[in-house]
Formats: C-alpha cells, sequence, structure tokens
C-alpha cells in the first residue's frame, strides 16, 4: 500500500497555494509534512482526500487514481469537528458505521478504544462535557476506530497534557506497527522526529527539502557541541568566538563549524585545567533545519 504525491498544484487565481509538490507514502511508514502557517499542508492533504480538486499532477494509491482506489482513511483535522451535543457512543458509532462497519463492530470497537485511551468513564457523557484533551481523544478515535489503511493526523497533539501525549505517542506507533501508511502533520518537531522516517517541508506552497530525515540530517554535518562543566565555561568559549552559545544550569550548547574545532575546544579545555563532564557532536535537530528552511518560529 503505497500514497504517491506526483507534481501536485493548486490555486486560487494567480495565487499558488501548493506548487509542484511530490512525496511518497509507504506502508509501515510514517510521513512528516510538516510548514508554518499558509505553507500549503492543509491544502495538500484536502487535494489527497478529494475534498479540494487541484490544478495540477495526480494523486495514486498502489499506482492507480486514489478515487479510482481509494483506500480506507482515517482523517483527523486541524479543524475538529465534534458533535458537541452527541455522546461519545452515539458520535463514534454513527461515524464508524458511515465507514462501513456493522453496529456491533462499531461498539466493540469503540469499547476497546475508550479502554485504551483511558476514557471509557465518558462513554455516555455529551462530548461538550468533556475536557479539551478528552475532546481530542475522541476525535483521535473517530479517525482510528474503523482500522483504516492510510491514516491522515493534523496536528493529533494539539490539547494534550504530557501523559496524554505519550500515550497517543504509544498509539501512533502501533498504527506504524500494523502497516498504516501514515501522514503526520505538526508544529511540534520531536514528535515528527520521533516517529518519522521520511519528511517534506513546505513554505509558501514549495518544498524547500525532502527525504530522509537521517540523511537530511547527516548532510549537515555534527555542528552542535553540547558541552557541561561545573566550571563558568562562557568567557573560554566567547574568547575564541563561539558566541553563539545556549546556556541551560551547567550545560552549553554551541555551533561548530566543523569536528577539528570541537576537538581543538576540547584539548584547550584541558590545558587549562578546565573540568568538562560532558562533551557531544550532534547533527541539527528537525527544529533548527525548519527553522534554517522556513524562516519561521514554532
Amino acid at each position: 500500500m503505497t500514497l504517491e504525491i506526483k507534481h501536485l498544484g493548486k490555486q486560487y487565481g494567480d495565487k499558488k497555494v501548493v506548487d509542484d509538490v511530490s512525496l511518497t507514502v509507504k506502508a509501515g511508514e510514517a510521513f512528516g509534512l510538516l510548514g508554518g502557517n499558509g505553507a500549503g499542508k492543509t491544502t495538500t492533504i484536502r487535494s489527497v482526500l478529494g475534498l479540494l480538486e487541484y490544478n495540477q499532477g495526480e494523486v495514486l494509491w498502489d499506482g492507480r487514481p486514489f478515487l479510482e482506489n481509494r483506500p480506507s482513511v482515517g482523517y483527523l483535522p486541524e479543524e475538529r469537528g465534534l458533535y458537541p451535543k452527541e455522546t461519545v457512543s452515539e458520535q463514534l458509532t454513527y461515524l464508524a458505521r458511515l465507514e462501513g462497519m456493522k453496529r456491533s463492530e462499531a461498539q466493540k470497537a469503540l469499547k476497546s478504544w475508550l479502554e485504551r485511551l483511558g476514557i471509557a468513564e465518558h462513554e455516555q457523557k455529551r462530548v461538550e462535557q468533556l475536557s479539551k484533551g478528552n475532546q481530542q481523544k475522541v476525535q483521535i478515535i473517530s479517525a482510528l476506530i474503523h482500522n483504516p489503511d492510510l491514516v491522515i493526523l493534523d496536528e493529533p497533539f494539539s490539547g494534550l497534557d504530557p501523559v496524554n501525549a505519550d500515550l497517543l505517542a504509544s498509539v501512533v506507533k502501533e498504527q506504524i506497527a500494523l502497516g498504516k501508511a501514515l501522514v503526520f502533520s505538526s508544529h511540534q518537531m520531536m514528535q515528527v522526529e520521533q516517529f518519522c522516517e521520511n519528511i517534506c517541508i513546505l513554505k509558501r506552497g514549495r518544498m524547500q527539502i525532502g527525504g530522509k530525515l537521517a540523511d537530511i540530517k547527516r548532510s549537515y554535518g555534527r555542528s552542535n557541541l553540547i558541552l557541561r562543566s561545573e566550571a563558568d565555561l562562557t568567557p573560554m568559549l566567547e574568547g575564541r568566538g563561539l558566541l553563539d552559545i545556549r546556556r541551560d544550569a551547567q550545560e552549553w550548547t554551541l555551533k561548530v563549524t566543523d569536528e577539528v574545532q570541537a576537538h581543538e575546544l576540547m584539548r584547550a579545555l584541558g590545558q587549562a585545567g578546565v573540568p568538562v563532564l560532558k562533551f557531544e557532536l550532534k547533527e541539527p535537530s528537525l527544529h533548527e533545519i525548519f527553522i534554517e528552511k522556513v524562516g519561521e518560529a514554532v
């Protein structure tokens, strides 16, 4: 099972909101679709699903046009769409049946998912009675209850506290392990790094960078140096022209031009008798790459 987007384009009048976007999402893989506000992520997703007509390119599922060979889809939109006056049970059963499930199958799956996400006691409550985080869980269940082949999650961690974010992370990993093709759109770069082997970063509708995340990070080299010491390293670091410094307690993170510069610094610290408790060279984070390519904070 493979989703292919080839040279996708969408415009309104003279304005191109998606411009020549191509990507491939395979079964058992999470693909990170990233970009700032207005980058074209949601338009791309809606074009794939046939909710918007695109002006150029094609969308394929297993080599055939998506809408002619439409898989079972689980879609969690960024704009949530629950019915506030309906109970959790009524709503999820209804949505599952729209996806072709029998009532008995839907109710069995519903109970399993409510238990899995820790909200079984809310089954007969109206959605408006739930906290924002629990409403988010109900929305997530609506996307997964019918066991879809293609899962598209747009900002799935919105409204979740750290405990429930970890719970959802385990659910996402399960979906990947089950062989789902998963498209993951989020502003939370740590989650994207946790799940996604391949990514695409959009800016104003155009791809800025795409491919395997490990290869992308490797291409930047190990330019982040992390030092930990009980001594104050700042004067020595600044004296060597290393001004791009972030300090957290007794730890410094700074940019170096290459590994040679990092090891020269380590020798200088040793010669000066400065105790170093940690010396680690790392590739840049996805957050840093995102900022460089998009030029926006997240």
